[in-house]
């Protein structure tokens, strides 16, 4: 469908109103879909500021801006006016060092980071890495997330190359940024086996804490306030069941909650685990650093810990 005039002014107004400009899924701090997320990753490292534009809030926009650049997806770069590319096109430019050309900034240097593997890895890489070509190395992929990804293929414009106990592993720059003091283990237990990554950079995340243990931990901690366990379901589950020593929470606990030293222990608790967890990360994205959830929720409660908590 062609542009029309008023829309195609609106376009050109957001794409001028910044020298970066992304049009993306979402926000940049919450994108929408893994390529705008993708995208975002690499202007957050290589620029302090820029404008996104959410075309999930705006169809037309949406739909404009795909015609006015003759681009068929979303996100969409621009710089200084000038359409750069999609996200594929973002992350090489990224990697061979074209992008920073482009926004006028300084390429950063990478240190290599510091990579340890154990014996026992080290010889399980060696036999999945048998059958490579000559060029090939274990590549290893680390998401905002902090979620590790491994692979085997030849290594390409701008990744950081690490040789450990005399293997080679290739890392783009954003994962090489947050690789440094990782270390790789192999571990075979209970019929199960597969490599064990610790990552020192990686963010605190939810503790996943059983009703036995949790039981432990309050006998251990509650007394001496070491520990507030939460209950995020609704008053009228409450007065069904409750944990003794919870506090349901609300608006005014949640204030409570945010002026407490950011490593005092929080433990969430519903019925089955799954509200609580969203109230977890919830927290945790407030700087919480020791957050959990009481797995199974109060309904596991009641069935391993204490059976005169009524189940509903």
């Amino acid at each position: 469908m062609p542009l029309t005039e008023d829309l195609r002014t609106r376009l050109q107004a957001l794409i001028a109103a910044d020298e970066v400009v992304l049009f993306m899924k979402g926000t940049r701090a919450r994108p929408q879909c893994g390529f705008s997320a993708s995208v975002v990753q690499v202007l957050d490292e290589l620029v302090p500021s820029y404008r996104t534009v959410d075309v999930l809030a705006d169809p037309e926009i949406r739909d404009g801006i795909k015609e006015l650049s003759a681009w068929p997806t979303i996100p969409q770069l621009y710089v200084r006016g000038e359409f750069v590319g999609g996200a594929d096109i973002v992350r090489e430019m990224h990697g061979s060092g074209e992008l920073e050309g482009v926004l006028g900034v300084a390429r950063k240097e990478i240190t290599p980071p510091r990579i340890t593997v154990s014996a026992r890895a080290a010889e399980v890489f060696r036999e999945a890495t048998a059958d490579a070509g000559p060029d090939d190395a274990i590549r290893l992929s680390i998401s905002s997330r902090f979620e590790h990804d491994l692979g085997v293929e030849s290594a390409r414009p701008g990744d950081v190359q690490v040789e450990v106990a005399g293997l080679r592993f290739v890392l783009d720059r954003m994962s090489a940024g947050r690789a440094d003091g990782l270390s790789f283990d192999y571990v075979e237990q209970g019929g199960q086996a597969g490599f064990k990554i610790e990552n020192p950079n990686a963010p605190p995340t939810v503790q996943q804490i059983g009703p036995t243990e949790l039981a432990a931990r309050m006998a251990a901690q509650m007394a001496v306030g070491e520990l507030h366990l939460y209950d995020v379901r609704s008053p009228q589950e409450r007065e069904i069941a409750r944990i003794a020593g919870s506090t349901l929470l609300d608006p005014a606990v949640r204030d409570q909650i945010l002026g407490l030293p950011r490593d005092t222990p929080l433990v969430f608790h519903c019925h089955h685990g799954g509200r609580s967890q969203q109230a977890a990360e919830y927290f945790l994205d407030q700087g919480f650093t020791r957050v959990a959830n009481l797995r199974g929720g109060i309904e596991a409660w009641s069935v391993e810990v204490d059976p005169q908590v009524p189940r509903y």
